[in-house]
């Protein structure tokens, strides 16, 4: 059976996806915490801004989530939506 995906929720799925880059965020805060406590000054500067990963993973995550569900919107009125096929399957009690 096939789906179609005909409209992305923006502020939802924007939601998920700013949670979902955030915690992607953490992979530079361990990055960055080694290089803000013994690196040089220029060391220090990098890893401030690694440290600083999650929220701007966020924000940027957010923000451009947001335009590309508006695009996808958008498209998907003019050429039909992503397609997918399901099948069912049967509980296990």
């Amino acid at each position: 059976m096939k789906k179609q995906i005909t409209r992305i929720s923006i502020l939802q799925s924007s939601k998920i996806m700013t949670a979902f880059y955030f915690l992607l965020g953490f992979i530079y805060t361990l990055i960055g915490i080694p290089m803000f406590l013994f690196g040089g000054a220029r060391f220090k500067i990098i890893g401030l801004v690694y440290l600083c990963g999650p929220v701007l993973f966020a924000l940027l995550g957010f923000v451009f989530f947001v335009v590309s569900g508006a695009i996808y919107n958008l498209l998907a009125k003019w050429l039909g939506g992503v397609e997918f096929e399901v099948r069912s399957i049967e509980e296990t009690p």
